[in-house]
Protein backbone atom coordinates (compact mmCIF):
# COMPACT_ATOMS: atom_id res chain seq x y z
CA UNK A 1 0.00 0.00 0.00
CA UNK A 2 2.74 2.53 0.95
CA UNK A 3 4.44 1.59 -2.23
CA UNK A 4 1.71 2.20 -4.42
CA UNK A 5 0.92 5.73 -3.21
CA UNK A 6 4.76 6.84 -2.93
CA UNK A 7 6.06 9.48 -5.65
CA UNK A 8 7.25 6.46 -7.70
CA UNK A 9 4.28 5.19 -8.29
CA UNK A 10 2.02 8.23 -9.12
CA UNK A 11 4.80 9.59 -11.85
CA UNK A 12 4.63 6.18 -13.12
CA UNK A 13 1.11 6.32 -14.17
CA UNK A 14 1.33 9.83 -14.85
CA UNK A 15 3.87 8.88 -17.84
CA UNK A 16 2.08 5.88 -18.93
CA UNK A 17 -1.41 8.29 -19.49
CA UNK A 18 0.65 10.55 -21.31
CA UNK A 19 2.05 7.78 -23.52
CA UNK A 20 -1.00 5.67 -24.03
CA UNK A 21 -2.37 8.97 -25.05
CA UNK A 22 -0.02 9.54 -27.68
CA UNK A 23 -0.35 5.92 -28.79
CA UNK A 24 -4.23 6.49 -29.47
CA UNK A 25 -3.46 9.41 -30.82
CA UNK A 26 -0.98 7.31 -33.32
CA UNK A 27 -3.47 4.71 -34.37
CA UNK A 28 -6.44 7.51 -34.95
CA UNK A 29 -3.65 9.38 -37.24
CA UNK A 30 -3.40 12.29 -35.65
CA UNK A 31 0.07 12.16 -34.92
CA UNK A 32 2.81 10.42 -36.05
CA UNK A 33 3.33 6.71 -34.64
CA UNK A 34 6.97 7.08 -35.32
CA UNK A 35 6.70 9.66 -32.69
CA UNK A 36 4.91 7.85 -30.37
CA UNK A 37 6.99 4.87 -30.54
CA UNK A 38 9.98 7.40 -29.75
CA UNK A 39 7.76 8.65 -26.75
CA UNK A 40 6.98 5.08 -25.54
CA UNK A 41 10.95 4.12 -25.96
CA UNK A 42 12.74 7.45 -24.58
CA UNK A 43 10.46 8.94 -21.81
CA UNK A 44 11.54 8.75 -18.15
CA UNK A 45 11.28 11.25 -15.52
CA UNK A 46 14.00 12.61 -12.41
CA UNK A 47 11.41 12.58 -9.34
CA UNK A 48 14.38 15.11 -8.13
CA UNK A 49 14.68 17.30 -11.07
CA UNK A 50 10.86 17.48 -11.11
CA UNK A 51 10.94 18.85 -7.50
CA UNK A 52 14.14 21.29 -8.68
CA UNK A 53 11.69 22.27 -11.44
CA UNK A 54 8.38 23.03 -9.41
CA UNK A 55 10.35 24.93 -7.03
CA UNK A 56 10.39 27.26 -9.88
CA UNK A 57 6.92 26.80 -11.68
CA UNK A 58 4.91 25.77 -8.80
CA UNK A 59 3.17 23.72 -10.71
CA UNK A 60 3.34 19.50 -10.47
CA UNK A 61 2.29 18.28 -13.80
CA UNK A 62 4.22 21.44 -15.52
CA UNK A 63 6.85 20.28 -13.84
CA UNK A 64 7.21 16.89 -14.66
CA UNK A 65 6.02 17.88 -18.72
CA UNK A 66 9.49 19.31 -18.65
CA UNK A 67 11.16 17.18 -17.16
CA UNK A 68 9.79 14.29 -19.28
CA UNK A 69 10.21 16.25 -22.19
CA UNK A 70 13.83 16.71 -21.95
CA UNK A 71 14.24 12.81 -22.47
CA UNK A 72 12.08 12.88 -25.27
CA UNK A 73 13.09 15.31 -27.31
CA UNK A 74 10.92 16.41 -30.34
CA UNK A 75 8.74 14.03 -30.39
CA UNK A 76 7.42 15.86 -26.76
CA UNK A 77 5.33 18.63 -28.43
CA UNK A 78 2.94 15.58 -28.27
CA UNK A 79 2.54 15.09 -25.05
CA UNK A 80 -0.12 16.38 -22.96
CA UNK A 81 -1.79 17.34 -26.50
CA UNK A 82 -5.03 18.52 -25.74
CA UNK A 83 -5.28 17.29 -21.75
CA UNK A 84 -5.64 19.32 -18.80
CA UNK A 85 -3.74 18.50 -15.22
CA UNK A 86 -6.63 16.83 -13.90
CA UNK A 87 -7.10 14.41 -16.57
CA UNK A 88 -3.66 13.05 -15.58
CA UNK A 89 -4.65 13.84 -11.65
CA UNK A 90 -8.02 12.10 -11.64
CA UNK A 91 -7.17 8.98 -13.63
CA UNK A 92 -4.02 8.37 -11.93
CA UNK A 93 -6.38 8.28 -8.54
CA UNK A 94 -8.70 5.83 -9.94
CA UNK A 95 -5.48 3.65 -10.61
CA UNK A 96 -4.75 3.92 -6.93
CA UNK A 97 -8.12 3.83 -5.74
CA UNK A 98 -9.01 0.87 -7.88
CA UNK A 99 -5.53 -0.83 -6.67
CA UNK A 100 -5.85 0.10 -3.09
CA UNK A 101 -9.08 -2.02 -2.94
CA UNK A 102 -7.78 -5.21 -4.41
CA UNK A 103 -5.47 -4.91 -1.54
CA UNK A 104 -7.87 -4.16 1.18
CA UNK A 105 -10.67 -6.63 -0.58
CA UNK A 106 -7.17 -8.99 -0.08
CA UNK A 107 -6.86 -8.01 3.36
CA UNK A 108 -10.82 -8.87 4.48
CA UNK A 109 -11.07 -11.88 3.04
CA UNK A 110 -7.79 -13.23 5.21
CA UNK A 111 -9.54 -11.55 7.76
CA UNK A 112 -12.68 -13.78 7.57
CA UNK A 113 -10.78 -17.02 6.91
CA UNK A 114 -9.15 -16.01 11.14
CA UNK A 115 -12.51 -15.27 12.11
CA UNK A 116 -14.36 -18.67 10.49
CA UNK A 117 -11.43 -21.15 12.20
CA UNK A 118 -12.46 -18.99 15.68
CA UNK A 119 -15.75 -19.33 15.31
CA UNK A 120 -15.74 -22.70 14.52
CA UNK A 121 -13.40 -23.76 17.11
CA UNK A 122 -15.78 -22.12 19.61
CA UNK A 123 -18.94 -23.27 17.86
CA UNK A 124 -20.53 -24.14 21.58
CA UNK A 125 -18.34 -22.65 23.86
CA UNK A 126 -21.44 -21.38 26.08
CA UNK A 127 -21.18 -17.54 27.59
CA UNK A 128 -23.80 -14.81 28.73
CA UNK A 129 -25.17 -12.52 26.35
CA UNK A 130 -25.14 -9.36 27.09
CA UNK A 131 -27.77 -6.44 26.38
CA UNK A 132 -26.48 -2.45 27.76
CA UNK A 133 -23.79 -4.43 29.55
CA UNK A 134 -26.13 -6.54 31.87
CA UNK A 135 -26.50 -10.14 31.46
CA UNK A 136 -29.35 -10.85 29.27
CA UNK A 137 -29.81 -14.60 27.48
CA UNK A 138 -26.85 -17.22 26.74
CA UNK A 139 -25.09 -17.62 23.46
CA UNK A 140 -22.00 -18.69 22.46
CA UNK A 141 -18.59 -17.27 22.04
CA UNK A 142 -18.59 -18.92 18.12
CA UNK A 143 -22.37 -17.28 17.45
CA UNK A 144 -20.13 -14.02 18.32
CA UNK A 145 -17.29 -14.58 16.02
CA UNK A 146 -19.96 -15.69 13.31
CA UNK A 147 -21.29 -12.58 13.63
CA UNK A 148 -18.19 -11.02 12.96
CA UNK A 149 -17.72 -13.26 10.22
CA UNK A 150 -20.95 -11.75 8.51
CA UNK A 151 -20.38 -8.26 9.38
CA UNK A 152 -17.03 -8.48 7.57
CA UNK A 153 -18.60 -10.35 4.80
CA UNK A 154 -21.01 -6.97 3.89
CA UNK A 155 -17.71 -5.38 4.22
CA UNK A 156 -16.43 -7.37 1.25
CA UNK A 157 -19.27 -6.67 -0.72
CA UNK A 158 -19.85 -2.78 0.05
CA UNK A 159 -15.62 -2.57 -0.90
CA UNK A 160 -16.50 -4.32 -4.69
CA UNK A 161 -19.58 -2.27 -5.29
CA UNK A 162 -17.45 1.03 -3.92
CA UNK A 163 -14.71 -0.44 -6.71
CA UNK A 164 -17.27 -0.35 -10.10
CA UNK A 165 -17.51 3.52 -9.03
CA UNK A 166 -14.26 4.16 -8.45
CA UNK A 167 -12.21 2.97 -11.09
CA UNK A 168 -13.57 6.13 -13.53
CA UNK A 169 -10.94 8.03 -15.24
CA UNK A 170 -11.43 11.09 -17.69
CA UNK A 171 -9.46 12.59 -20.42
CA UNK A 172 -11.73 15.16 -21.03
CA UNK A 173 -10.44 18.44 -21.25
CA UNK A 174 -10.39 21.60 -19.23
CA UNK A 175 -14.23 21.97 -18.76
CA UNK A 176 -14.69 18.13 -19.90
CA UNK A 177 -16.06 18.84 -23.46
CA UNK A 178 -13.40 16.72 -25.58
CA UNK A 179 -13.09 19.94 -27.46
CA UNK A 180 -9.48 19.11 -28.15
CA UNK A 181 -9.33 15.34 -27.65
CA UNK A 182 -11.21 13.00 -29.26
CA UNK A 183 -13.24 10.96 -26.65
CA UNK A 184 -11.97 7.64 -28.40
CA UNK A 185 -8.68 8.79 -27.09
CA UNK A 186 -10.10 8.69 -23.31
CA UNK A 187 -12.12 5.39 -23.82
CA UNK A 188 -8.54 3.73 -25.17
CA UNK A 189 -6.12 5.03 -22.20
CA UNK A 190 -9.02 3.93 -19.46
CA UNK A 191 -9.55 0.76 -20.87
CA UNK A 192 -5.60 -0.28 -21.56
CA UNK A 193 -5.51 1.44 -17.67
CA UNK A 194 -8.44 -1.58 -16.62
CA UNK A 195 -10.86 1.79 -15.59
CA UNK A 196 -14.29 3.37 -17.48
CA UNK A 197 -14.76 6.18 -18.98
CA UNK A 198 -16.68 8.27 -17.14
CA UNK A 199 -19.97 9.31 -19.27
CA UNK A 200 -19.71 12.91 -18.34
CA UNK A 201 -17.08 15.09 -16.08
CA UNK A 202 -16.32 18.95 -15.73
CA UNK A 203 -12.56 19.09 -15.39
CA UNK A 204 -12.53 16.51 -13.10
CA UNK A 205 -14.25 13.53 -11.65
CA UNK A 206 -16.86 14.24 -9.66
CA UNK A 207 -16.47 13.83 -6.52
CA UNK A 208 -19.38 12.10 -4.80
CA UNK A 209 -17.51 9.08 -5.97
CA UNK A 210 -14.48 9.96 -3.24
CA UNK A 211 -16.88 10.50 -0.68
CA UNK A 212 -18.59 7.22 -1.22
CA UNK A 213 -14.73 5.49 -1.31
CA UNK A 214 -14.10 7.26 1.54
CA UNK A 215 -17.39 6.55 3.93
CA UNK A 216 -17.00 2.62 2.92
CA UNK A 217 -13.68 2.56 4.45
CA UNK A 218 -15.01 4.93 7.46
CA UNK A 219 -17.86 2.17 7.39
CA UNK A 220 -14.79 -0.69 7.56
CA UNK A 221 -13.15 0.98 10.08
CA UNK A 222 -16.34 1.37 12.28
CA UNK A 223 -16.56 -2.07 11.91
CA UNK A 224 -13.09 -2.61 13.21
CA UNK A 225 -13.58 -0.32 16.47
CA UNK A 226 -16.79 -2.18 17.01
CA UNK A 227 -15.01 -5.48 17.85
CA UNK A 228 -11.78 -3.86 18.62
CA UNK A 229 -14.87 -2.53 21.43
CA UNK A 230 -16.02 -5.99 22.07
CA UNK A 231 -12.88 -7.55 23.19
CA UNK A 232 -11.85 -4.57 25.11
CA UNK A 233 -15.13 -4.83 26.91
CA UNK A 234 -14.92 -8.82 27.39
CA UNK A 235 -10.90 -8.49 28.60
CA UNK A 236 -12.07 -5.74 31.04
CA UNK A 237 -10.78 -7.98 34.59
CA UNK A 238 -14.25 -8.22 36.09
CA UNK A 239 -15.17 -10.11 33.11
CA UNK A 240 -11.81 -11.44 31.63
CA UNK A 241 -13.55 -13.72 29.09
CA UNK A 242 -10.91 -13.16 26.19
CA UNK A 243 -7.15 -11.07 26.38
CA UNK A 244 -5.07 -10.21 24.03
CA UNK A 245 -1.93 -12.05 23.36
CA UNK A 246 0.61 -11.06 25.50
CA UNK A 247 4.44 -12.30 24.45
CA UNK A 248 7.03 -12.57 26.75
CA UNK A 249 9.10 -9.88 27.45
CA UNK A 250 5.78 -7.51 26.76
CA UNK A 251 5.17 -4.63 29.42
CA UNK A 252 1.69 -3.23 29.55
CA UNK A 253 2.27 0.23 32.26
CA UNK A 254 5.72 1.59 33.15
CA UNK A 255 4.59 2.54 36.66
CA UNK A 256 2.63 -0.89 37.24
CA UNK A 257 4.43 -4.23 36.57
CA UNK A 258 1.34 -6.48 36.53
CA UNK A 259 -0.96 -4.80 33.70
CA UNK A 260 -1.87 -6.65 30.33
CA UNK A 261 -3.57 -3.68 28.61
CA UNK A 262 -5.52 -4.49 25.06
CA UNK A 263 -3.35 -2.04 23.52
CA UNK A 264 -4.09 -3.26 19.94
CA UNK A 265 -7.86 -2.65 20.20
CA UNK A 266 -7.23 1.00 21.80
CA UNK A 267 -5.17 1.36 18.86
CA UNK A 268 -7.59 0.44 16.36
CA UNK A 269 -10.39 2.33 18.03
CA UNK A 270 -8.37 5.51 17.88
CA UNK A 271 -7.32 5.17 14.23
CA UNK A 272 -11.06 4.89 13.34
CA UNK A 273 -11.56 7.75 14.84
CA UNK A 274 -9.31 9.27 12.10
CA UNK A 275 -10.53 7.72 8.99
CA UNK A 276 -14.19 8.91 10.22
CA UNK A 277 -12.26 12.26 10.13
CA UNK A 278 -11.15 11.91 6.34
CA UNK A 279 -14.68 10.86 5.65
CA UNK A 280 -16.29 14.12 6.76
CA UNK A 281 -13.45 16.04 4.83
CA UNK A 282 -14.26 13.89 1.30
CA UNK A 283 -17.97 14.91 1.97
CA UNK A 284 -17.31 18.23 2.34
CA UNK A 285 -14.78 17.67 -1.25
CA UNK A 286 -18.06 17.26 -3.18
CA UNK A 287 -19.23 20.76 -3.30
CA UNK A 288 -16.80 22.65 -5.81
CA UNK A 289 -17.55 25.94 -7.59
CA UNK A 290 -19.08 25.23 -11.38
CA UNK A 291 -16.94 22.99 -13.42
CA UNK A 292 -13.77 22.89 -11.24
CA UNK A 293 -11.89 24.65 -7.97
CA UNK A 294 -9.00 23.69 -6.53
CA UNK A 295 -10.30 23.29 -2.82
CA UNK A 296 -10.42 19.85 -2.95
CA UNK A 297 -6.95 18.63 -4.02
CA UNK A 298 -5.25 19.71 -0.80
CA UNK A 299 -7.30 17.41 1.04
CA UNK A 300 -7.39 14.93 -1.11
CA UNK A 301 -3.72 14.56 -1.05
CA UNK A 302 -4.21 13.61 2.50
CA UNK A 303 -7.14 11.60 3.53
CA UNK A 304 -7.18 8.86 0.75
CA UNK A 305 -3.48 8.06 1.18
CA UNK A 306 -4.02 8.00 4.81
CA UNK A 307 -7.27 6.52 4.90
CA UNK A 308 -6.13 3.42 2.56
CA UNK A 309 -2.94 2.92 4.54
CA UNK A 310 -4.50 2.85 7.97
CA UNK A 311 -7.26 0.33 6.64
CA UNK A 312 -4.91 -1.39 5.40
CA UNK A 313 -2.74 -1.49 8.77
CA UNK A 314 -5.75 -1.83 10.83
CA UNK A 315 -7.31 -5.06 8.82
CA UNK A 316 -3.80 -6.80 9.54
CA UNK A 317 -4.05 -5.62 12.87
CA UNK A 318 -7.20 -6.99 13.72
CA UNK A 319 -6.65 -10.08 11.38
CA UNK A 320 -3.51 -10.40 14.18
CA UNK A 321 -5.58 -9.67 17.47
CA UNK A 322 -7.92 -12.24 16.60
CA UNK A 323 -5.92 -14.70 15.57
CA UNK A 324 -3.77 -14.91 18.99
CA UNK A 325 -6.40 -13.91 20.96
CA UNK A 326 -6.46 -15.61 24.38
CA UNK A 327 -10.30 -17.61 24.74
CA UNK A 328 -11.28 -18.39 28.41
CA UNK A 329 -14.12 -21.09 28.51
CA UNK A 330 -13.40 -21.67 32.51
CA UNK A 331 -14.65 -17.90 33.03
CA UNK A 332 -17.46 -17.67 30.48
CA UNK A 333 -18.92 -20.48 32.60
CA UNK A 334 -17.81 -18.76 36.24
CA UNK A 335 -19.98 -15.39 34.34
CA UNK A 336 -22.48 -17.16 33.11
CA UNK A 337 -23.29 -18.77 36.56
CA UNK A 338 -22.91 -15.03 37.99
CA UNK A 339 -26.85 -14.63 38.06
CA UNK A 340 -27.74 -18.09 39.58
CA UNK A 341 -29.67 -18.86 36.28
CA UNK A 342 -31.65 -15.75 35.80
CA UNK A 343 -31.15 -16.22 32.33
CA UNK A 344 -34.63 -18.59 31.53
CA UNK A 345 -36.58 -16.06 33.04
CA UNK A 346 -37.98 -15.09 29.14
CA UNK A 347 -38.42 -19.53 28.89
CA UNK A 348 -40.18 -19.79 31.86
CA UNK A 349 -42.32 -16.85 31.07
CA UNK A 350 -43.47 -18.19 27.14
CA UNK A 351 -44.35 -21.54 28.90
CA UNK A 352 -46.90 -19.88 31.05
CA UNK A 353 -48.37 -18.08 28.02
CA UNK A 354 -48.17 -21.27 26.27
CA UNK A 355 -50.18 -22.80 28.97
CA UNK A 356 -52.89 -20.20 29.03
CA UNK A 357 -51.50 -17.53 31.28
CA UNK A 358 -52.31 -14.14 30.61
CA UNK A 359 -48.95 -12.59 29.84
CA UNK A 360 -48.91 -9.95 32.66
CA UNK A 361 -49.84 -12.08 35.42
CA UNK A 362 -47.05 -14.40 33.99
CA UNK A 363 -44.67 -11.74 33.80
CA UNK A 364 -45.06 -10.40 37.17
CA UNK A 365 -44.88 -14.38 38.54
CA UNK A 366 -41.47 -14.94 37.17
CA UNK A 367 -40.27 -11.54 38.23
CA UNK A 368 -41.05 -11.67 41.21
CA UNK A 369 -39.22 -15.32 41.25
CA UNK A 370 -36.35 -13.23 39.52
CA UNK A 371 -35.90 -10.63 42.11
CA UNK A 372 -35.88 -13.37 44.90
CA UNK A 373 -32.90 -14.63 42.83
CA UNK A 374 -31.21 -11.10 42.95
CA UNK A 375 -31.51 -10.90 46.74
CA UNK A 376 -30.82 -14.46 48.08
CA UNK A 377 -28.68 -17.47 47.53
CA UNK A 378 -31.10 -20.10 45.81
CA UNK A 379 -31.18 -20.63 41.71
CA UNK A 380 -34.01 -19.06 39.96
CA UNK A 381 -35.27 -22.10 39.18
CA UNK A 382 -35.64 -23.02 42.67
CA UNK A 383 -37.48 -19.32 42.88
CA UNK A 384 -39.46 -20.53 40.11
CA UNK A 385 -40.93 -23.68 41.43
CA UNK A 386 -41.47 -22.01 44.58
CA UNK A 387 -43.88 -19.51 42.88
CA UNK A 388 -47.60 -20.90 42.74
CA UNK A 389 -48.30 -18.71 39.84
CA UNK A 390 -45.91 -20.52 37.52
CA UNK A 391 -45.95 -23.90 39.16
CA UNK A 392 -49.62 -24.31 38.62
CA UNK A 393 -49.22 -24.18 34.92
CA UNK A 394 -45.41 -25.49 34.04
CA UNK A 395 -44.46 -28.79 36.20
CA UNK A 396 -40.55 -28.42 38.09
CA UNK A 397 -38.98 -30.96 35.03
CA UNK A 398 -40.20 -28.62 33.08
CA UNK A 399 -38.22 -25.31 34.80
CA UNK A 400 -35.19 -27.47 35.17
CA UNK A 401 -35.16 -28.36 31.16
CA UNK A 402 -36.35 -24.84 30.28
CA UNK A 403 -33.30 -22.81 32.47
CA UNK A 404 -30.77 -25.59 30.91
CA UNK A 405 -28.28 -24.11 27.72
CA UNK A 406 -29.74 -26.66 25.71
CA UNK A 407 -32.97 -23.98 25.15
CA UNK A 408 -30.75 -21.41 23.18
CA UNK A 409 -28.27 -23.31 21.40
CA UNK A 410 -30.70 -25.73 19.46
CA UNK A 411 -30.40 -23.44 16.03
CA UNK A 412 -26.77 -22.81 16.27
CA UNK A 413 -25.85 -25.23 13.51
CA UNK A 414 -28.51 -23.85 11.40
CA UNK A 415 -27.12 -20.21 11.68
CA UNK A 416 -23.35 -21.57 10.68
CA UNK A 417 -24.83 -23.35 7.66
CA UNK A 418 -26.35 -20.33 7.03
CA UNK A 419 -23.01 -18.63 6.93
CA UNK A 420 -21.20 -20.66 5.47
CA UNK A 421 -19.26 -21.79 8.22
CA UNK A 422 -20.36 -25.67 8.62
Amino acid sequence: MRELWSEQRKFEIWLEIETLACEAMAELGQIPAADAAEIRAKAKFSIEEIAAIEERTNHDVIAFLENVAVSVGPAARWIHQGLTSSDILDTTLAVQLTEATRILAEDLKSLRSVVAGKAREFKLTPMIGRSHGIHAEPITFGLKLALMYDEFGRAEERLAQMRERIRVGKLSGAVGTHAHLDPRIEQSVCEKLGLKAATLSTQIVQRDRHAEFSTTLALIASSIDRWATEFRHLQRTEVLEVEEFFGEGQKGSSAMPHKRNPITGERLSGLARVIRGHAVTALENVALWHERDISHSSAERIILPDSCTLLDYMLVKLRELVGGLQVYPERMEQNLALTKGLYGSQSILLALTRAGAERKTAYEAVQRAAMRTWKGDKSFAENAKAEPEITRLVPAAEIDALCSLETHFRHVDATFHALGLS
